[in-house]
């Protein structure tokens, strides 16, 4: 799998010291710490791995860790945003699929969701569940890009449902959406359950009267 656009930035960053056709090298080096990260994360099932089983399982130095990465939030953020478009995605991808725009707010609400279900994608969802608020604190521009993209979809599908209304009004039931869903799923992750069926029904009834789409009960 390629690196996510941030990996190829901050290794860039550290390129602009180096010789340009060390380049591929450099950015696979970076994917290499950030898969490894993800590999200690899913064995250990720890929020906060520890920077010297993260050097053992890449095969790197410290060193070579400092050479792209001022520290280890940094790589954890690189992880963020690589789990937040992963998941930007596999959403767009479930939200092609259906036409009304009822059912692409389904789509997205399930699709965030579902990533409590499979142990293997909780494993790698838990990095950026776990840390966001800590890293909207040390890099809130780069953090609020990121929720931006999935806040995003979830306001075109929106817009289309209402038409012509307020975009302030549309913005800010995206965002109601978003954070009721990963509320949801943060606990989820944290407690290593299982969102039920009539629980996710529950939260896309829910957030689909709260835009109109369906009557108060």
């Amino acid at each position: 799998m390629g690196a996510s656009q941030l990996t190829v930035a901050v290794a860039r960053r550290s390129l602009e010291k180096t010789m340009a056709q060390r380049g591929t090298s450099y950015v696979q080096e970076v994917q290499g710490i950030v898969d490894a990260t993800y590999r200690v994360i899913a064995r250990t099932g720890s929020f906060d791995p520890k920077l010297r089983d993260i050097l053992s399982e890449s095969g790197l130095s410290t060193q070579a860790f400092y050479k792209h990465f001022r520290s280890k939030d940094e790589l954890m953020l690189v992880l963020l945003d690589d789990g937040r478009r992963r998941l930007l995605g596999y959403l767009a991808h479930l939200m092609e699929k259906v036409d009304r725009p009822e059912d692409k707010i389904r789509a997205w609400i399930e699709g965030v969701l579902a990533q409590a279900q499979d142990a293997e994608v909780a494993a790698r969802t838990r990095p950026f569940v776990a840390y966001q608020d800590r890293l909207a604190e040390q890099f809130p521009d780069e953090q609020q890009r990121s929720v931006d993209l999935l806040i995003g979809l979830l306001s075109e599908a929106i817009a289309h449902l209402r038409g012509a209304r307020s975009k302030v009004s549309i913005g800010r039931d995206a965002k109601a959406i978003y954070e009721l869903s990963f509320s949801t799923l943060h606990r989820h992750l944290s407690h290593g359950t299982h969102p039920s069926h009539a629980e996710v029904n529950h939260v896309v009834q829910f957030s689909l009267r709260g835009v109109g789409a369906l009557p108060a009960p």
